[in-house]
C-alpha cells in the first residue's frame, strides 16, 4: 500500500517531462499562495480567515499553509506525489464549493484550474523526473535483491 503512494507511474519519458512541468507549475504557482499565508499565519497581527469548518481561523490557516507551502514543495519535487496533490485538492475544492461559493464563475474559475491539475497528479503520479522515482526504483532494487 505505501509502494503506491511512491509509484510514479511507469510513463514515456515525453509523459514524464509534462508531468514535470505540471508539477513545476502547479506546485511553484501554489507556492506563492502559501507564502502570503504563511507570513500571515507566523505575523504579529490577529488572524483573520475564512473559517468554513467552523475549526477557527487559526486552524483554516494553517491546514492551508499545510497544503499551499508544504504539499506544494513536495509537489515541485515530486515526493509521495500522489499524496501530496490529496490536500492541495481538498483546499481547492473548498475554495470553489465554499469560499466562492455566490461569487460566480469568475472567481471559482482559478481554483477549478488548480483542482483539475491536482487531481490528474493524484490519478498519474510523478513522472520518472521526481523523488517519488528515486525511492521507488530503490524499492524495487532492495526486493528484488532479497
Amino acid at each position: 500500500m505505501i509502494r503506491a503512494f511512491f509509484s510514479p507511474g511507469n510513463y514515456p519519458q515525453n509523459l514524464s517531462l509534462a508531468l514535470l512541468l505540471l508539477r513545476l507549475a502547479s506546485g511553484g504557482m501554489m507556492l506563492v499562495h502559501g507564502f502570503e499565508k504563511f507570513s500571515k499565519l507566523f505575523g504579529d497581527d490577529p488572524i483573520i480567515f475564512a473559517d468554513p469548518f467552523n475549526i477557527g481561523a487559526p486552524a483554516s490557516l494553517a491546514l492551508t499553509v499545510f497544503a499551499e507551502v508544504l504539499c506544494a514543495i513536495f509537489l515541485i519535487v515530486g515526493f509521495v506525489t500522489r499524496l501530496s496533490a490529496v490536500p492541495l485538492l481538498i483546499t481547492m475544492l473548498v475554495a470553489v464549493f465554499v469560499i466562492h461559493a455566490d461569487h460566480g464563475f469568475e472567481k471559482q474559475e482559478l481554483p477549478l484550474a488548480y483542482a483539475v491539475m491536482y487531481l490528474t497528479l493524484a490519478i498519474t503520479g510523478s513522472g520518472r523526473f521526481s523523488v517519488d522515482e528515486l525511492i521507488f526504483n530503490r524499492a524495487n532494487f532492495t526486493l528484488q535483491k532479497s
